[in-house]
């Protein structure tokens, strides 16, 4: 038995040294599943933990004191701005820069694969939003609505769409080789995108911060899990450079 054992703990020390040898070039996505991985499992448990605290009244206060504040910068101007992003969260605006995403990964990359797996995070995270929107069953804020809605509350799917897509969209742009003042420009719009569509359904009055943080944290994890199975499947090919 204790053989057996050491024979075993001996072919795992061989098979982790051959795995994460520095010429292994599967290594960057096993270390890339690995992180994701872990993100994934510690973002389940954060949302699990919010939404199970969804009637404290603590959070019902921190709500009220965010969504107060918030509140108290509305302004004509502001109100514009605000109402243009939550449509730019919309439908039609995921399918404006889906179209402009596509033609720069076909026409710069020659890959309409980046695009393809942007979209695919996109519709998995809408898709879970309208099923934990009904599980959940929590109500709008009763408070004065600027713009018109219709589903329910938590998570927020503006919120949990923005970061599915825009996060990773985040995630390509920061692998790509290209100038970094362009890339890391890049990456800080969409990081200012994903925080506008999310304060501007708090501003309008149509959402709780805490279907803002649960929508965010949500979307999260299908970008982490979407790293997760995209890199696997480069593990598991022959040649991770094809």
């Amino acid at each position: 038995m204790r053989q057996s054992l050491f024979a075993f703990i001996k072919n795992f020390q061989r098979f982790l040294r051959r795995i994460f040898r520095k010429d292994n070039p599967k290594l960057p996505y096993i270390i890339t599943v690995l992180v994701a991985f872990v993100i994934v499992v510690g973002g389940i448990n954060v949302f699990v933990e919010l939404t199970e605290t969804l009637k404290d009244d603590v959070l019902a206060q921190y709500d009220q004191q965010i969504s107060e504040y918030i509140i108290s910068f509305r302004s004509p101007p502001l109100t514009q701005y605000f109402i243009f992003m939550t449509h730019a969260g919309d439908i039609y605006g995921y399918l404006i820069v889906f179209a402009i995403a596509l033609i720069v990964s076909i026409v710069f990359f020659k890959n309409w694969w980046y695009a393809t797996q942007t979209l695919f995070v996109l519709l998995l995270a809408s898709i879970s939003n309208t099923i934990l929107k009904r599980f959940v069953d929590r109500a709008r804020p009763g408070i004065e609505h600027l713009v018109v809605v219709e589903t329910l509350s938590y998570p927020s799917g503006h919120a949990m769409a923005a970061m599915a897509f825009y996060g990773f969209l985040i995630y390509l742009f920061y692998r790509f080789k290209m100038n970094a003042w362009l890339k890391y420009g890049i990456i800080l719009l969409l990081i200012f995108i994903i925080l506008s569509i999310g304060i501007s359904r708090i501003y309008l009055g149509v959402h709780f911060p805490s279907d803002i943080a649960g929508g965010y944290i949500a979307g999260l994890i299908w970008v982490f899990f979407c790293i997760l199975i995209f890199n696997l499947v480069v593990v598991f090919r022959r040649d991770p450079k094809t």
